[in-house]
């Protein structure tokens, strides 16, 4: 439940979020989702979390970050590591957990409601210590997936579990595919490891 009065800041989990869309079958339109929770409140901030390859002369994200952040976004980035794991396969690891965490503590006192766009059951006592400091939390992502991308932990300690299904309609866009190819606002999210 959301009140058209209260201060609301908004905390993407970028790779998590993507994740999430893609096992849905959609992609987020960035557009659409900020003034979707400007309509719910006074929005102060949209905060979005994302590693970049540290080592690409063009990084396939790069465009979405330059959207967002000239489209009313917060960009929080940091350089991600490629690693060779135990069987050989490229993998990259970019976690943004304490930056999101660190952020939404300082941002605490000045907001009624924080909404987090991720599933990630290692933000479960974050959103305890933000209940404890009288911000409401909202969590979105999906348990229509299999398996379910949200903890069950996260989503029984955030005040309200926003299916991410649910808001397909309102800031959707179809997947894009190569044989369907349709210019967006904004690119895909690649997928990192934590």
């Amino acid at each position: 439940m959301f009140y058209r009065d209260e201060r609301l800041a908004l905390f993407i989990d970028g790779s998590n979020l993507y994740a999430a869309a893609k096992s849905l079958g959609f992609d987020i339109d960035y557009k659409l989702l900020r003034t979707e929770f400007m309509r719910r409140g006074k929005l102060l901030r949209a905060f979005y979390y994302t590693a970049l390859l540290e080592n690409d002369d063009y990084s396939p994200i790069r465009p979405l970050v330059d959207w967002l952040n000239y489209n009313g976004f917060t960009m929080v980035t940091k350089a991600a590591k490629e690693y060779t794991d135990s069987m050989g396969r490229k993998k990259v690891k970019g976690n943004m957990d304490i930056e999101l965490a660190v952020n939404a503590m300082e941002l605490a006192p000045h907001v009624d409601h924080m909404v987090i766009f991720s599933g990630d059951g290692d933000y479960r006592p974050l959103v305890e210590s933000l209940q404890r400091q009288g911000v409401r939390v909202s969590v979105v992502s999906t348990i229509r997936s299999q398996p379910p991308m949200i903890s069950d932990d996260l989503r029984r300690q955030a005040d309200n579990f926003i299916e991410l299904d649910e808001l397909r309609d309102v800031v959707g866009r179809p997947m894009r595919t190569d044989d369907n190819f349709a210019p967006a606002p904004a690119p895909a999210e690649p997928e990192t490891t934590e």
